[in-house]
């Protein structure tokens, strides 16, 4: 089947489901498992109808990258599980040459909107301490890996990003501009 088709099933679901994980994420700090399997179940169902054995393949193979992307920053309680869910879900979907460009996107935005958050939030200090804090928790395997300076420790002091709503908009932007063709690699 063609592409089209595809974008536009993407479109009606994993957009919807992107924008209610961003949304849930804003307001309750998580992402519901729920809603990463109907992501994860919807795309290798579309990939399926779309692309056959290979769109699976490419589904799983995103999928893959999605979870391996943030896997380590969860074992180092430096997010929640729902996000890491969450990409592996959009990996179905995008497969992973678009799951890696969105993860990039996410990314770059994450940072963006923590400046941003930073600055308008006057938290230079505490974002200085917070670094610190970090840094020091990546000197040893052993407190790398602990609960010292972890998410659940810096969320009373710390005004905490949603991780799910860069993640959602970086592939939503992937999406929308490999449907416009504007991806030069």
């Amino acid at each position: 089947m063609d592409a089209v088709g595809y974008f536009h099933v993407s479109a009606a679901f994993l957009v919807p489901g992107v924008v209610l994980a961003s949304w849930i994420d804003l307001r309750y700090h998580k992402v519901p498992n729920w809603l990463n399997l109907f992501i994860i179940l919807s795309g290798f169902t579309a990939q399926a109808v779309f692309h056959g054995w290979m769109g699976l393949w490419q589904g799983l193979l995103g999928m893959l990258l999605g979870f391996g992307l943030l896997i380590i920053p969860w074992l180092m309680h430096a997010m929640g599980a729902g996000d890491v869910k969450l990409m592996a879900g959009i990996g179905v979907w995008l497969g992973p040459a678009l799951t890696l460009r969105a993860f990039c996107v996410g990314a770059i935005l994450a940072g963006a909107i923590a400046v941003v958050m930073i600055v308008l939030g006057r938290r230079l200090w505490q974002a200085y301490f917070n670094m610190s804090l970090i840094m020091t928790k990546l000197k040893s395997f052993k407190t790398a890996f602990s609960e010292f300076g972890s998410v659940k420790v810096l969320q009373s002091t710390s005004q905490l990003l949603p991780y799910g709503v860069p993640l959602s908009i970086g592939a939503l932007v992937v999406m929308f501009s490999q449907g416009a063709n504007w991806w030069m690699f």
